[in-house]
């Protein structure tokens, strides 16, 4: 008698691409909503969109998953994250285009209407500043890698570098594209590549360490019992 083979265990997904992933996803989205306000850049009177903080930890993500999982996966991390931002650009034209509850507080309305309308242009400027600045991490973050084991102090400047070079390019796509005529731009390109820059090299070091551990420790061998 034919005895049917067992089917093959799938295949395990680790827990830190998954965690990641989530954080991944709601980060591009989030990105575009911040980036409506600009924000000063204490204690000079420059100017920088609040989106570079999600954006930022954008970077941490990629540089973990690059560090932990290899390239390829970043790269297919950074591909597969745009679709919740796409998603999100859609969602908000069907929302704007629909009519609102007349009860509804209009001057709640009004500011609804006023932040999401501005806000498509900017999550629009969103994906050729992504696509370009965050591949340009993960590409600079590996070629950095070279041979033999990484160190934590080589693992930091490699995070460091990787994130200002490629947040600088990411600045000026972004800004041009997001604000050009709408207001000077000048200060802002200034303020959002200074900011990103001296981020690279005070917080994300650090934070690129911690997501290394993180998922290191999220992918841990499971005690039996």
């Amino acid at each position: 008698m034919h005895q049917t083979e067992p089917a093959a265990a799938p295949a395990s997904f680790p827990m830190s691409l998954f965690v990641f992933c989530l954080l991944y996803g709601g980060m591009t989205v989030l990105a575009g909503f911040l980036a409506v306000k600009q924000v000063q850049l204490w204690p000079t009177q420059l100017g920088v969109e609040a989106g570079i903080f999600a954006f930022l930890v954008l970077v941490v993500l990629s540089s973990s998953v690059a560090q932990i999982h290899g390239s390829h996966i970043a790269k297919r991390l950074v591909f597969w994250g745009f679709l919740p931002l796409a998603v999100s650009i859609a969602l908000i034209f069907v929302v704007l285009s629909l009519p609102a509850d007349p009860n509804m507080w209009p001057e709640g309305l009004d500011a609804f209407q006023m932040i999401h309308a501005t806000t498509p242009r900017i999550m629009a400027a969103g994906p050729a500043a992504y696509f370009v600045s965050l591949l340009l991490n993960v590409w600079i973050f590996d070629r950095l890698k070279g041979s033999g084991e990484a160190t934590t102090l080589g693992l930091m400047t490699r995070g460091a570098v990787a994130s200002a070079l490629s947040q600088s390019v990411d600045s000026v796509i972004f800004i041009t594209l997001a604000f050009y005529g709408e207001r000077d731009i000048g200060n802002l390109v200034i303020g959002q590549v200074t900011a990103k820059v001296v981020l690279s090299f005070v917080l994300v070091p650090f934070l690129i360490t911690g997501g290394v551990k993180a998922a290191r420790w999220l992918d841990r061998p499971k005690e039996p019992g």
